[in-house]
């Protein structure tokens, strides 16, 4: 039907072809996150034809976003004009709400064809049987899923946590996406505890279960985990596999905090730094945020759906994901499927209707061409340093203003003074997505409302 190549080539393509040179990385400085929703749908013949060779389909990217930033606490408004998430996987989904809406706009206007066909029920509409969703990130989502297991012929991407920084760790870290050097210090190398940590240069003895970027041959080895006395089933849950073959001796680390109350991070140096499967939210530098972690969200909308609550009052079911693609990065099927399913798997008491999903994960072979380590390889010895791009795109496919291009949370150039007007909003903000919510609900005759918004409902 696709391959997971597929969906990667049509969103780079989509990425260089629709969207502006504005809110774009700055050449060999600057790096960012790409993430898109592709429709599938099968071809008229195969919507008919139900024998069993290869099926036809058309792949279409409906919404794409790009960022790696999010803004802290202090910086959220009750008023709902402000992005405060701007990860490219948020942006992503935001925008495919904004599409829905669209969509609903067609169907209730009976005017154009729609991805929906009425429902059963009154004011209610459905998805077409022949048609799918495909979610695209160019990179692991931040929190559970980025927690990784690192073997020790593998190279380190960050540098080793001597113990005494484990049990104090004083340092705030930005998010997962920075610099490996920027996010902690490196002991000197020539101290005892680093050469106590130092393992000797081993030949590799298989094939890794991940990508692993990056020449780090100048750099400390991996931590020995050894003296972490870890037994198998501590390892297993660190890694969400059975220790076999090749020695797990540290773990990607994810910069998203664990949520506040709730069980922690060991912070132990190796592959017990940290505990797997917790609910995160994404940090700032020094003001924190409440914005909960990608790897969570996509949890989220694997279970509830990606339409929103307001959505849901004209759908008949929720929109799911059928598939999730990964571009070329550091990358764990089990940490993935742990993350999106396995964690998920005792949340009982949904309405009918709803449950987790055994959405299809697969990981692409393709490198997005904006991702920090494409940049980096090409930047190779150049001066400056490598920087997330500040700017954060949304695209939709919608026939007006389908692009939106922000920066902390507003668009692009505006000002302090010109924070609460209307130009100073994002189209995916919260109030404008309510605004187009309000647009649908006044173009369909009270009639025609579905009993959630009927009079009757509310009375």
């Amino acid at each position: 039907m696709w391959t997971a190549d597929e969906i990667a080539q049509l969103c780079y393509e989509h990425y260089g072809s629709r969207l502006p040179k504005q809110g774009k990385p700055e050449p060999n400085r600057e790096w960012t996150l790409l993430a898109a929703v592709v429709k599938i749908q099968l071809t008229a013949d195969q919507a008919c034809d139900r024998s069993d060779g290869p099926v036809q389909v058309t792949k279409e990217v409906v919404s794409m976003g790009t960022g790696t930033k999010c803004i802290g606490q202090s910086k959220m408004r009750k008023s709902g004009d402000i992005l405060n998430d701007s990860h490219a996987e948020v942006i992503a989904r935001r925008s495919f709400q904004r599409y829905l809406l669209h969509q609903l706009h067609l169907a209730a206007a009976l005017k154009e064809e729609s991805i929906f066909l009425p429902g059963s029920q009154r004011g209610l509409w459905k998805l077409r049987p022949d048609l799918l969703f495909v979610f695209f990130s160019s990179h692991t989502p931040c929190g559970d899923a980025s927690i990784i297991p690192m073997l020790e012929f593998e190279d380190q991407p960050c540098c080793p946590v001597s113990r005494d920084w484990a049990s104090n760790p004083s340092v705030e870290t930005s998010d997962n996406l920075e610099a490996p050097e920027d996010k902690r210090k490196c002991e000197d190398p020539e101290s005892p505890v680093a050469k106590k940590m130092r393992l000797e240069p081993r030949t590799p003895g298989g094939t890794a279960h991940r990508q692993s970027f990056g020449s780090q041959e100048k750099g400390p080895n991996p931590p020995n985990v050894s003296g972490s006395n870890l037994t198998a089933e501590e390892l297993a849950s660190v890694t969400g596999m059975s220790p076999s073959g090749a020695q797990v001796v540290d773990v990607y680390r994810t910069g998203a905090k664990c949520v506040p109350g709730e069980a922690g991070d060991s912070r132990k140096p190796g592959a017990a730094y940290h505990q797997v499967g917790l609910l995160r939210v994404k940090p700032g530098r020094g003001d924190r945020t409440c914005s909960m972690s990608c790897s969570d969200k996509l949890a989220r909308w694997n279970i509830l759906g990606c339409q929103g609550a307001l959505l849901m009052h004209f759908l008949e079911e929720p929109i799911y994901l059928s598939a999730v693609v990964i571009g070329k990065c550091p990358y764990s099927q089990e940490a993935m499927r742990r993350a999106l399913i396995g964690r998920c798997q005792n949340v009982s008491a949904l309405p009918e209707g709803f449950g987790v999903q055994e959405v299809k994960i697969q990981q692409s072979d393709l490198l997005f061409g904006q991702s920090r380590c494409a940049v980096q390889t090409r930047k190779a010895d150049s001066p400056g340093r490598l920087v997330p791009c500040g700017a954060a795109i949304s695209w939709s496919a919608v026939p007006e203003q389908p692009l939106d291009v922000t920066a902390n949370g507003f668009p692009q150039g505006t000002t302090k003074k010109g924070i609460g007007r209307l130009q100073a909003r994002s189209r995916i903000s919260k109030v404008e997505l309510f605004r187009s919510f309000q647009k649908l609900l006044s173009s369909i005759s009270e009639d025609k409302w579905p009993d959630s918004l009927s009079g009757e409902a509310r009375e």
